[in-house]
């Protein structure tokens, strides 16, 4: 992520903006986190990845960048979350629906529902069957979509769901890099959906 990125993603009106500290083809260090946090306005929430980090290092982060969200990735049980002083997502692969009861053991902020990463966790650019989200016993407000979404796919996807909000990175991508055009169009059609 550059901070090209950054602007762009404020410019169209985004409500939240991702720094993976997680191993992925998308990692910033904290202190490049720390760089781009400050060409995020208020009001726009700065959301931190992690995957089966230590705590300690997760709360060093949050407080260096300084962050407003902490989402979990990995396998981080029910009581390391409890313990994280952030406002917190718990992130839950979906493949089937013990994967969506499994969020009844967290007690969280949000939960993202992704589809299962390939080569890491999360940011496959794959979707999962959102039918299987009917089922949770989760309130929408609490309620974040993840996985293969994408200009196209993004309107079935909200009246499918009807989640809180949207998490998209590869959707917005091309070759591997964010894409202005992407993020303008992909942001722009959640807001008509919104209204």
């Amino acid at each position: 992520m550059e901070l090209e990125d950054v602007r762009v993603a404020v410019e169209s009106g985004t409500d939240a903006i991702g720094f993976v500290f997680a191993k992925s083809r998308r990692q910033v260090t904290a202190e490049k986190a720390k760089e781009l946090a400050t060409a995020v306005p208020s009001g726009i929430l700065k959301v931190g990845v992690f995957v089966n980090e230590t705590l300690e290092e997760v709360v060093r982060i949050a407080r260096e960048v300084p962050l407003d969200v902490v989402q979990l990735h990995g396998d981080e049980s029910p009581d390391y979350v409890r313990q994280v002083p952030f406002p917190t997502i718990k992130a839950i692969s979906i493949t089937n629906e013990e994967d969506v009861q499994r969020a009844s053991h967290y007690e969280v902020d949000y939960f993202l529902f992704d589809a299962p990463g390939v080569e890491f966790r999360g940011g496959s650019g794959k979707s999962f069957d959102w039918s299987l989200l009917a089922k949770a016993k989760i309130p929408h407000e609490k309620v974040i979509l993840a996985g293969g979404l994408n200009a196209s796919n993004i309107n079935e996807a909200i009246n499918s769901v009807q989640p809180f909000m949207v998490d998209v990175s590869s959707g917005v991508e091309t070759e591997y890099r964010k894409d202005p055009l992407k993020i303008q169009s992909f942001v722009s059609t959640v807001r008509e959906e919104e209204r």
